[in-house]
């Protein structure tokens, strides 16, 4: 099957980090819609990196575990991808946003304010990274591209505000940041869709604070930001104009091992 490209390639980089060959028999169980752009592959490499830790009494600091994750993904689907996902899994914390640089692995965790909700709306378009224009991207920027660099430039900025953002519980300036960066990934990034457009809009309709597509674009899912009195009513609103399926969400603990002697075995 087709994601058993990603365990092969999480065992072959363990492996060349020292990982004594230790195998385990085991299930992968998952509720997250296939190509929505939430990190799915990410996650499952994670999730059979450190199983496979754990049956071999072999450990690795988070960081180091997600580097291995991010090669084990590029390793996969050929693709030069990033360290958020894998990060983001093995470093979230509850009640708390992470602020990681990707390119020093500097972090950071900022807490949420508790009448700040958060939503995920599936669009509906499926979402293939090594099908999608991601590698291009990745090429402009290197290359120069004006309006590619001018996203980068403005999103980072943008991060940084929202960082203060959420320290000063301003939750309008959270929503109006949330807006300027969905119209630079469509506009100067050109990753959005009409169908990503579409579920923005609806959001914004349905009483949001303000949303954008998330992931690497051309497909996938939407995140909304919401006042957590009217989460319910911004969910229902937003799914009878667009979006195929959404939740709402909470900022939770990043995975971590179960012992050996668990009764559950490793997860």
């Amino acid at each position: 099957m087709a994601w058993g490209r990603y365990v092969a390639a999480v065992a072959k980089e363990l492996g060349e980090l020292g990982r004594p060959a230790v195998g385990l028999e085991g299930v992968v169980e998952a509720d997250l819609p296939r190509g929505a752009g939430l990190g799915s592959s990410g996650a499952v490499e994670v999730v059979v990196a450190l199983a496979l830790c754990a049956v071999a009494d072999f450990e690795l600091e988070p960081l180091e575990l997600a580097r291995a994750c991010q090669r084990a993904e590029q390793r996969a689907v050929g693709v030069p991808s990033g360290i958020l996902d894998q990060a983001a899994s093995l470093l979230g914390r509850e009640g708390q946003a992470l602020l990681l640089d990707c390119g020093t692995l500097e972090r950071r965790w900022v807490d949420l304010p508790p009448r700040l909700a958060i939503l995920v709306v599936d669009s509906g378009d499926r979402h293939s990274l090594e099908a999608s224009g991601y590698a291009d991207r990745r090429a402009e920027l290197e290359a120069g591209d004006p309006r590619r660099i001018r996203h980068v430039s403005s999103e980072n900025k943008r991060v940084l505000e929202l960082v203060k953002a959420l320290e000063r519980d301003d939750l309008q300036a959270l929503g109006s940041l949330f807006l300027e960066s969905h119209a630079s990934l469509r506009d100067d990034y050109e990753v959005s869709t009409p169908t990503l457009d579409a579920v923005v809009a609806a959001a914004l309709e349905a009483g949001a604070l303000g949303a954008r597509m998330t992931g690497g674009g051309f497909g996938g899912s939407v995140v909304v930001v919401a006042k957590r009195e009217d989460a319910d009513a911004v969910l229902q609103g937003t799914l009878e104009r667009a979006g195929s399926q959404g939740w709402i969400v909470e900022a939770s603990a990043g995975a971590s091992p179960r012992r050996r002697d668990s009764p559950q075995g490793p997860s």
